[in-house]
Order: C-alpha cells, then structure tokens, then sequence
C-alpha cells in the first residue's frame, strides 16, 4: 500500500504541475506530456491532468485500504497475465495493471498502438518505486512469449479476435459499452454542468461518456444548451471540430433534423449504439417505466447511467469519469479473476 500510496501523491504533483502549466519546465515531465500528445492528439495535458488527479484521489492509503485490505494476495507467482489496454483515454488500462500487481502474478502488458508512452512511464515509475516488481511487469510491443491468463478491453470487432485466439485460457474480456443520461426537466443549471463533464470529459471518446440523453417528450433543450455552455471551448480542438463538422455534413446531407449549438449536435436516435463524436442522440420517454424496461434491456450495452433515484442503478451527475476503485468496468470483478489463477 505504502508504494501505491507514494504512486498517488506523485500523480497528485504531476497533475497540479500541468494545472498551472509549470510541467513545461519539468525535466522529466514536460517531455512525457509532450510526446504523448504528439503521439495522441487525444491526451491533451488538462485531459491527462484530470486523469492523474483522479487516479491521486484513489492512490490513498483509506481508498487502498478499503478496497483490498482484507484481501490475501500472493507476494510473487509464476501465473502469466497478459494484459491488453485500450488506449482510448489517458490510463485506461491502469486499474488492470493495479489489480494484477497486488495479486503477485506476473504481468505482460501490451499497451495500445496510442498509448506508448503514458501508461509504459508509470509502469515503470510503479517498478522503481517497488524494486521487487521489476521482474513482474513487463512491456511488450507485440503479444510474444507464453502466458497463463488474459485481461483484454476493446472494440466488438478486437473482442472476437480475442475470444478466437484466447478463449481457451482463462479470460477478462470486456467489449463495446456506452453510457447515458435521464432527464426529467428539473433538472438545475448546476446538474446539467456537471452532466457537461459526464459528456464532454475525454471529448466523449470513454464508454463512461454519457452519448445519449432520454427526456420526456415536449422537453425544452435551451435549459440543457444553456447547463454545459462551459464546455463551449472544446470546438477549440481540432480533432473535435472535424468530427464534429464532418458528422455535421453527413447529417445534413441526409436531411436528419438537429439542434446544433455550435459545438454539440443533438440528434433524436432510438438505437442503443454510442453517439459519434460530437453528437448526442436523444430518445423521448413518457413514463420512467418505459426507461426503466428499455434501460433494462440494454443493460449488457451500458456502463452507466445519469439519473434521478427513480431509475435503476443511476449515478449522480458528474460522477461517471471518477470512477472509484470497486467500480469495475462491465460490472466484472477483476479481483476475483486474478484471485481464481491462485
């Protein structure tokens, strides 16, 4: 715990470091910021810093403590995990990499081609600070060598390569998920801010990212429009703003009604897929019922769900890119996997 611990308080450091941009001058972080993002125009630094902050708040002694203090792990193992990240957000695949490190298995870590470069530095910072590791975590580039196990997260598409060349060792394979919202209306301006940072954190591209909302029928999108406004700057990013005026055109071509306000386009979708980026699909409701049987029904598609106590298994606004430690992703318990290779 005393490593992870010392872990968080340097992400904690690092994340105040590019909050107020003295990261710049950082001998060992200006550069890792800077070739990540030229690496991933994605990883922007306030993304990143989030992230680290993020992961700082977890990295504590209490949150560590109660999450895995009453559990047995192994010291060392000779069981193999293969580990294959996704690189869609920055760290995405750190919590996989935690649980493997304190369950004393080896760990073969295949980063994302996106990824290079952030996940590897704390890999490796994790093996400095806890020299026993060294000769547990490893990198690797391409899947060589032999393994015991598999935690593999990506597409639908990577998920059945992965169940065809994996299935016949024990396996953790997660698939495409997305995320949405319920609005009833009453909703105040600080709420829908913050359903703002459901949305727009990561530009949208985490299957937390709420990419749909349900609201009632007749339901006035000013006072949404009007709620995440301060995310108006993110059509500041390139990578952003050509998607969005790249989906924008394709709606429009095909006559698909929107509202637009300049950086988001809403768009009325009774599919249950996530949105592009830069669009939000929307679906009328007229009973909570009526969501609660649809939103049951898709529950093996959705990670999470914004919402009011009326709806099953909601969360608050603002709550689902801050994840806590037993918050597992597919509501798959990875704990009980590597504890199961004992």
């Amino acid at each position: 715990m005393k490593v992870l611990s010392q872990l968080g308080q340097e992400m904690s450091l690092m994340a105040a470091q590019l909050e107020d941009q003295s990261y710049l001058t950082e001998e060992t972080l200006g550069p890792l910021i800077t070739q990540t993002t030229a690496k991933n125009g994605w990883f922007t630094a306030d993304q990143i810093a989030y992230s680290l902050r993020h992961w700082g708040s977890l990295l504590q002694d209490k949150p560590l403590r109660d999450w895995v203090g009453s559990i047995e792990f192994a010291e060392s193992t000779s069981t193999t995990v293969l580990i294959i990240a996704a690189g869609n957000i920055p760290l995405v695949g750190f919590h996989d990499i935690l649980v493997t490190y304190l369950s004393g298995h080896q760990c073969v870590i295949k980063p994302a081609s996106n990824d290079p470069i952030l996940t590897p530095y704390f890999v490796r910072r994790l093996t400095e600070l806890d020299a026993t590791s060294s000769e547990r975590l490893h990198i690797t580039q391409e899947i060589v060598g032999a393994f015991d196990a598999v935690i593999a997260t990506g597409s639908d598409n990577s998920a059945r390569y992965f169940d065809h060349y994996f299935g016949s060792k024990p396996n953790l394979i997660r698939r495409n998920r997305y995320s949405c919202a319920v609005l009833t209306g009453a909703e105040t301006k600080e709420e829908l801010a913050l359903l703002g940072d459901d949305i727009f954190r990561y530009f949208g591209l985490g299957c937390r990212s709420v990419s749909k909302l349900w609201v009632p029928e007749g339901y006035d999108f000013s006072d949404f429009f009007n709620g995440i406004y301060s995310w108006a700057d993110i059509i500041n990013h390139h990578k952003y703003a050509n998607n969005y005026d790249y989906n924008k055109a394709v709606y429009m071509m095909s006559n698909i009604p929107l509202w637009d306000n300049g950086f988001l386009l809403l768009k009325s979708d009774d599919r249950t897929s996530a949105s592009p980026i830069g669009t939000l699909n929307y679906q009328t409701y007229t009973s909570m019922d009526q969501v609660n049987r649809a939103l049951w029904d898709q529950k093996d598609q959705l990670q999470c769900i914004v919402g009011p106590k009326e709806i099953a298994n909601s969360v608050g606004f603002g709550q689902t890119q801050r994840p806590l430690l037993h918050e597992y992703a597919d509501g798959i318990d990875p704990i009980n996997f590597v504890l199961s290779l004992y």
